[in-house]
């Protein structure tokens, strides 16, 4: 049975002309596709009316500069390339796009296909008043009066926030913004239309000048927006004010508010003013009594004042006078058997400036009685004088050294001078209780350029020979009070300076005994003499000295030790410690010590001994005689002698053992070893041994295959001539 196929023919190419009509009408119908589906998604927005501020996109295919949008400004216009300003605020999208074609059409040609649409809706809004950044703000359709205002930078402390106002044309809207802040409810503030302004007032707490102030500030000068209804407080009272009026409120209420009276109120006498009649409240005798008919009664607009009690000479049997550097001078009553410290303390007692070991009694009879307090109180077990009614304790001024005038306030017996490295080098009053950290320490103590370990005292009585004492090492150390040196009147006490550094000045060297001082040589950032104590070690001389270079040998640093008899020399391996943290290797150094740190990358190889060093030949990028360690490896070798230069045999390298067992060539197989990573193929050096890596000429293919290049020219000439 014979099937008969289909005869299937191959599809005719489209005539050229054809093919650019399809592919520019494709391209039409895409330029159209967006400007239909704006149409249709703004489609329910071509009645509404235009609004300033609302943002139009108009498109026309084959016109790049007739794609774009078109904000509508302030005065209801969009601007047109090439044509200008076209008013369309209160129109609707479709009067808008035939102003807009019948504008266009003056410059272009064929705009029948332009699409119009609203894009956006847009607010202008101005924000004005008692907010951080004061203007105009651009916001969605939907912003709301607190998205506006926070635009605008926020409100200021001292905003009146139960009074903004909308201004919409002639039309100011007044509303409460704290109640919406305290509900959430949108029906408390006015909905936005384009071109509102929004103005936020100030407080009437915050008066009539500008100033930067705090919630404390504000709430301290009163809480009263009403002035006709506050209540106003004032005189002897800690924080004056106009207060809001609430029922129920009495005056003792209103002096809590106001932060209750001064220590310096006459309780007895408060005036209470109101409707034009004062009235006197006695403060005290209704807290002594409780009577509620004592308490005046206080409406709106009421004032309150409490005065200050009146200063008057008081003289009685009884009375004791308390003057000079004490908190609340003045005249106190006390009994006959009143003691010092009772009267001290009623009169709040001395001043920080009270010099407490020079109180005088005054008596009655005209005597004086000195009396040393500050001695008192450290267990002097000399009694109390007797205070009687009459008498006056006189509390005097400590006298400050440091002012020059002051100087001759104090007598020679009774000043010591500390000079020197200190803050405040001056001639400071003495007194017998007073210590050498005393008498620092009125100076300021010492300041950086210091040296505590050698300070001089000058004695006044004496040989003229200045006692040195060591201030860091009895901080250091510790110790009794009674080891540091007694200072009497007339003593100098000098605070020496630590010499400079001898980059700075290296003159100033001199100034250091040899006693006293340490050297470091060779690689290291700042080389010199520097000054050494007991306290110091080998670290903090290393970092005196800002530490090794990049070109240190850390494995050899060596440190001559000078006070020692005969010669001895330590040799430091630096960089185990620093691998390790093994205190052990530091060496102790002391005064006169020579720390020396040798360069690594300038070796000698005289100074290595063969049975220390390996040598590394051949094909490397840096040949030599390298120092060994056992812990080092074939590997470790390479690397120091910079790796196989390019044109290494890797393979063949040789290893030549000359230790102290037999002699030994072995081959390593790097190439190899670098594939497998096998540890144990890696050939065992020692101190001695020799490293040839060879050239890759002398490897055995690179010799037959020279050999044949040679010969093949012969066998070619050879066949020539047979043929």
């Amino acid at each position: 049975m014979r099937v008969i196929r289909p005869h299937l023919t191959a599809p005719q190419p489209w005539p050229p002309l054809r093919l650019i009509a399809f592919a520019w009408s494709l391209l039409l119908l895409l330029l159209a596709l967006p400007g239909a589906a704006s149409a249709q998604s703004a489609g329910a927005d071509d009645d509404a009316r235009l609004r300033a501020g609302d943002i139009l996109a108009i498109a026309l295919p084959g016109e790049p500069a007739l794609n774009t949008d078109l904000p509508i400004d302030r005065r209801g216009r969009v601007t047109l390339p090439e044509v200008g300003q076209v008013e369309v605020a209160g129109r609707t999208v479709t009067e808008a796009g035939t102003l807009i074609r019948n504008a266009l059409s003056k410059a272009y040609r064929d705009v029948g296909r332009l699409a119009v649409t609203l894009k956006e809706r847009r607010l202008y809004i101005t924000v004005l008043g008692y907010v951080g950044k004061p203007g105009e703000v651009d916001l969605p359709a939907n912003a709301t009066v607190q998205e506006a205002i926070t635009a605008a930078g926020g409100l200021l402390q001292g905003a009146q926030l139960d009074k903004l106002q909308v201004r919409r044309g002639n039309r100011v809207i007044v509303f409460d913004y704290k109640r919406y802040l305290d509900t959430g409810n949108p029906k408390d503030i006015p909905q936005l239309q384009p071109l509102d302004v929004i103005f936020v007032p100030s407080s009437p707490a915050t008066g009539n000048v500008q100033i930067n102030f705090d919630g404390r500030t504000l709430a301290e000068q009163g809480d009263a927006a009403e002035s006709t209804q506050a209540i106003k407080v004032f005189g002897e009272v800690n924080r004056p004010g106009s207060f809001a009026f609430k029922d129920g409120l009495t005056v003792v209420d209103m002096i809590m508010r106001a932060g209750g009276i001064t220590r310096y109120a006459s309780i007895d006498q408060i005036r209470v003013i109101e409707g034009g009649e004062p009235a006197v409240f006695n403060l005290r005798r209704f807290l002594d009594t409780g009577d509620a008919k004592l308490m005046p009664p206080l409406r709106p607009g009421a004032t309150i004042f409490v005065p200050r009690q009146e200063e008057e000479i008081r003289r009685s049997v009884r009375t004791v006078y308390v003057i000079g550097e004490v908190n609340r001078p003045g005249s106190l009553e006390a009994p006959p058997d009143a003691k010092l410290l009772e009267i001290l303390a009623n009169a709040g007692g001395p001043t920080r400036y009270a010099e407490t070991t020079r109180l005088r009694i005054l008596k009655a009879d005209g005597s004086v009685v000195p009396f040393n307090l500050a001695a008192y109180t450290e267990g002097d077990k000399k009694a109390l004088p007797d205070i009687m009614p009459g008498d006056a304790i006189y509390v005097p001024e400590k006298i400050e050294s440091a002012d020059r005038p002051s100087w001759l306030k104090i007598p020679p017996t009774r000043a010591v001078e500390v000079i020197g490295a200190v803050n405040k080098p001056s001639r400071y009053e003495w007194s017998s209780e007073m210590s050498l950290m005393d008498l620092l320490g009125e100076a300021g103590g010492p300041n950086q350029r210091g040296d505590i370990a050698h300070i001089q005292i000058v004695r006044a009585r004496g040989d003229g020979k200045p006692m040195i004492f060591d201030l860091g090492a009895f901080l250091s150390n510790g110790g009794s009070v009674n080891d540091l040196p007694k200072i009497q009147a007339g003593d100098v006490i000098r605070v020496p300076e630590l010499p400079e550094s001898p980059v700075d000045n290296k003159g100033k060297w001199v100034q250091m005994a040899k006693e006293d001082v340490i050297y470091i040589m060779g690689q290291v950032a700042v080389p010199g003499r520097y000054a050494f104590n007991k306290s110091m070690t080998f670290l903090d001389i290393l970092t005196a000295a800002n530490g090794p270079t990049s070109t240190a040998d850390l494995r050899n640093v060596r440190v001559s030790h000078r006070g020692l008899p005969g010669s001895k020399v330590t040799q430091v391996n630096l960089a185990q410690y620093f691998a390790t943290g093994d205190e052990r290797l530091l060496p102790k150094v002391r005064n006169g010590d020579v720390i020396f740190i040798p360069d690594r990358t300038n070796k000698d190889w005289f100074e290595d001994p063969k049975e220390t060093t390996v040598r590394v030949l051949g094909a490397v990028n840096k040949p030599g005689r390298y120092r060994f360690i056992a812990d080092m490896t074939l590997l470790d070798l390479l690397a120091e002698a910079g790796g196989p230069s390019n044109d290494a045999y890797a393979q063949k390298i040789v290893v030549v053992n000359l230790g102290c067992c037999r002699e030994q060539a072995r081959v390593f197989n790097l190439i190899e070893f670098a594939r497998t990573g096998d540890i144990t193929k890696l050939p065992v050096v020692r101190p001695g041994d020799t490293v040839y890596v060879p050239n890759i000429n002398q490897s055995e293919w690179k010799i037959f295959v020279d050999a044949l290049q040679n010969i093949i020219p012969v066998v070619a000439l050879i066949a020539a001539f047979g043929g």
